[in-house]
């Protein structure tokens, strides 16, 4: 039995966004505090970076408002931000009944979003190998 209402891929994804902001503001002092951090396991193990590669050191950039440095480690981060700015007000109006629930997407639509996505990740992989020099 489900409570509440299902919530779209954009939504969920704002608020894993919305999660991410809040780790990323909080991450800084954590990893001054204990000297622990999460190295990319991809490039840990075979010195490729991955599609994601810089998108921790991206997401605390572009938290503490230093734009430039975050594109510069993974724009792949805007995405996540704008979409996080859009849907989680979005998903907020919608849990209170002041928006509808959102409209199922076409298989077509979600096919498309899906090429998207990957057409994006693979943009995410040629960027980093080229920043660390592989292309």
């Amino acid at each position: 039995m489900r409570v509440g209402r299902e919530y779209s891929v954009p939504e969920r994804l704002g608020g894993f966004g919305a999660g991410v902001a809040a780790a990323a503001a909080l991450w800084p002092g954590f990893t001054a505090h204990t000297g622990l951090g999460v190295p990319c396991p991809l490039r840990w193990l075979t010195g490729v970076p991955c599609p994601g590669c810089g998108l921790t050191t991206a997401a605390v950039d572009l938290v503490h408002g230093r734009v430039g440095d975050s594109l510069a480690a993974n724009p792949a981060i805007v995405g996540l931000a704008v979409l996080t700015v859009v849907t989680v007000p979005l998903a907020v109006l919608r849990r209170a009944g002041v928006l509808a629930p959102p409209v199922p997407w076409s298989p077509r639509a979600r096919r498309r979003t899906e090429l998207a996505m990957l057409a994006a990740a693979a943009a995410s992989w040629v960027f980093q190998l080229h920043r660390f020099g592989f292309v």
